[in-house]
């Protein structure tokens, strides 16, 4: 097996890997970085978590420092592109202890939040810019940036960027970049529309390819569960409720919401990640689930890109994808870094279809298991290891203001976003509906990044309460009372 420095990496960052536990490279580092360092073009395919983010940061840092040019304002020498604020800060967190060694400055541009930290950074002059492109393009038609002397460029999950309407504004970017600058695209697919922007921006690239487009990872089991729909709250709740990290998909933000209330209610402590979420709810929720505060992530689609967290053991389709592309994406969040991990499909009797087409065209085999509900024993083999329950789920620990009678700051801590509440109760009795107590006599449930009134106060995720949060041994799961139908998730209602 090839090793970084034979690859021709500096010993300075082969060392710095070292330091971070990385001492072979994957099959996409290997492929890519003998050409991306002596400056060609690249187009590299891999699926997600095959380390593509290292096989464009490694060559990125290594010519930054050898070629010496001394940044300028509002003029970054090397450009990244990412399609969601996520992505982009992980992409930044893997690449800071890299430029640090050679004192490369970076800054993160994404909408979501106020610009002037953004402008300031570029009027200060940085090396790295790793944008969104639709913050991006307002800042360069504000004059506060400007591409002209960017020495390389670099576009991540170019695919999704297609599939989230960005390649316009992609294009525009590009063209704004000097010619003869070394770019390199990475992307899980290559579908037309990437194509597109291959023939008209890469010159002669070196096309790598780690794993087929549509290649499923072998340390990944797959499996449909066929349930009735009204079981399907149950199940997840003895999936998640298991030991580990596990991501539960659902199509629309709205779904997301309400199954992490329901999950919280029912003691999974729970977050959600979505496209309702202001920037410091969506941060706080990672750092909740990247601590181990939350055990389990809610997300849609469009965030299913930006979540890099290397332990998930478990992947659950609460909806199932509308496309292959989207399932293999969102299973992508397991199995990483070589670990293995399960995936798992909830269909209903109205999904047999679509289930079956989509798994079809995704490449998949999966085992297809009819169950009743969540007694039956191949939940235990999927998720294994004893169920605990925590009261409540995830809720604040900072303290609350309290606002008059019936406010529940103060009480036990206040309800975290997508909490729904509810008493302690013990596992496999009657759940209740998702309300609950989030302080005395108080609503639990909180709406994305704002409190509610009336009731108890909801602060965002990302903490837990101080009081009444202590694990409990599960028996059996809570019953279905008050679960989501199988439209309920997609629509967002909660019964």
């Amino acid at each position: 097996m090839s090793s970084f420095p034979g690859l021709g990496l500096p010993t300075t960052l082969s060392d710095e890997l070292a330091r971070q536990g990385i001492t072979d490279p994957t099959p996409i580092q290997a492929a890519t970085l003998p050409d991306s360092l002596k400056g060609r073009d690249v187009l590299g395919r891999g699926r997600t978590g095959s380390g593509k983010t290292l096989a464009f940061l490694l060559p990125m840092v290594t010519r930054l420092a050898a070629s010496g040019r001394r940044r300028t304002a509002r003029k970054p020498r090397a450009l990244i592109l990412a399609p969601t604020r996520e992505l982009v800060s992980q992409i930044d967190e893997a690449l800071a202890p890299l430029a640090a060694l050679h004192g490369l400055t970076t800054r993160t541009v994404f909408g979501g939040v106020g610009q002037n930290p953004q402008v300031r950074a570029l009027r200060d002059g940085v090396d790295v810019l790793i944008a969104c492109p639709g913050r991006l393009e307002d800042l360069i038609q504000q004059g506060f940036a400007d591409l002209s002397q960017v020495e390389i460029t670099i576009l991540d999950e170019a695919d999704h960027m297609a599939d989230l309407g960005f390649l316009p504004a992609v294009r525009r970017l590009l063209e704004a970049t000097p010619r003869g600058g070394q770019r390199m695209l990475f992307s899980a697919t290559l579908d037309n529309a990437v194509g597109v922007l291959v023939k008209r921006f890469l010159v002669d690239p070196a096309v790598h390819e780690a794993d087929s487009a549509q290649s499923p990872v072998s340390q990944m089991d797959h499996h449909v569960l066929h349930l009735p729909r009204e079981q399907r709250v149950p199940v997840l709740v003895d999936l998640t409720s298991a030991p580990g990290r596990t991501v539960v998909f659902t199509r629309t933000k709205h779904g997301a919401k309400a199954l992490a209330r329901q999950l919280n209610s029912r003691g999974v402590p729970t977050v959600e990640l979505h496209g309702n979420l202001a920037q410091n709810a969506r941060t706080r929720n990672m750092e909740a689930f990247h601590s181990g505060r939350a055990t389990t992530l809610v997300a849609t689609d469009i965030a299913a890109r930006g979540i890099h967290v290397d332990d998930v053991t478990l992947v659950v389709h609460a909806d199932p994808p509308a496309e292959h592309k989207a399932y293999l994406h969102r299973s992508g969040r397991t199995a990483r870094a070589g670990a293995a991990g399960t995936v798992v499909t909830l269909m209903t009797d109205q999904q047999v279809r679509d289930v079956r087409d989509l798994t079809r065209a995704a490449g998949i085999k999966p085992t297809v298991t009819k169950i009743p509900g969540p007694a039956h024993a191949l939940l235990r083999d999927l998720a294994p290891g004893e169920r605990t329950l925590v009261e409540g789920g995830l809720v604040d620990e900072r303290p609350q203001v309290r606002q008059g009678s019936g406010q529940g700051a103060g009480q036990g801590g206040s309800r975290p976003q997508g909490a729904g509440g509810g008493r302690r109760r013990r596992s496999g009795g009657r759940s209740g509906g998702p309300g609950g107590s989030g302080g005395q006599g108080g609503q639990g449930a909180a709406t994305s990044g704002s409190r509610r009134s009336g009731g108890g106060q909801g602060a965002p995720a990302g903490t837990r309460s101080g009081g009444g949060g202590r694990g409990r041994r599960a028996g059996a799961p809570a019953a279905s009372g008050g679960s989501h139908s199988a439209a309920d998730f997609s629509r967002g209602r909660a019964r």
